[in-house]
């Protein structure tokens, strides 16, 4: 498994990766997950560190687990006890899952744009009807069926999550509703 351990304007010691990729290691080997590579960023906000762990796994699917704390340390054993939390509840859906696909999901590109919020000057805002559009980048959509969807995006703690559903062959999107229930948007053609 590859790892990548940073820091966003804090420097990391060997010290800290080592036990980042050893903890990390024994979560995902203790769930028999093949991942293929993890990402985790280390950030201060105020007083506290924040650590993000994104991990990959061979299936297509990626998991994903936030934690906060005074140290750095503990900011990552609170990620990690999140990951294996996250793991041991979708251990079983994550194999069925994996069985039944033989290949990777597969990705498609598209693109995303993060728009400007909303700023003062409504009156030349309301000239254009456009919104300003500050950043474009190249986002990957993957095939999945529903089932999977859902899982994605709980595992990667997301809010939503569009797809490509692999029994219609068209655009869909998943979301956590207010009342903590999913919503699936299946446009028909």
């Amino acid at each position: 498994m590859r790892y990548e351990v940073s820091g966003k304007q804090i420097d990391i010691g060997e010290a800290l990766q080592t036990h980042v990729k050893t903890e990390l290691g024994s979560v995902m080997e203790k769930y028999g997950q093949r991942p293929t590579d993890a990402t985790v960023i280390f950030s201060k906000s105020g007083h506290e560190f924040v650590c993000e762990v994104t991990v990959h796994l061979s299936s297509g699917l990626n998991a994903a687990a936030k934690g906060h704390a005074n140290e750095i340390y503990a900011a990552f054993e609170e990620t990690a006890e999140k990951m294996d939390k996250q793991l041991r509840r979708y251990k079983r859906r994550l194999k069925d899952h994996h069985k039944a696909r033989p290949e990777p999901v597969e990705l498609f590109g598209a693109s995303s744009y993060i728009l400007a919020a909303e700023q003062e000057d409504v009156e030349s805002e309301a000239e254009t009807l456009q919104p300003i559009i500050v950043a474009e980048m190249e986002t990957k959509i993957p095939s999945l069926s529903v089932g999977e969807a859902v899982m994605q995006m709980e595992l990667a703690g997301a809010p939503v999550l569009v797809f490509r559903n692999e029994g219609k062959e068209g655009v869909n999107v998943v979301y956590r509703r207010e009342d903590g229930n999913i919503g699936w948007i299946d446009p028909r053609n």
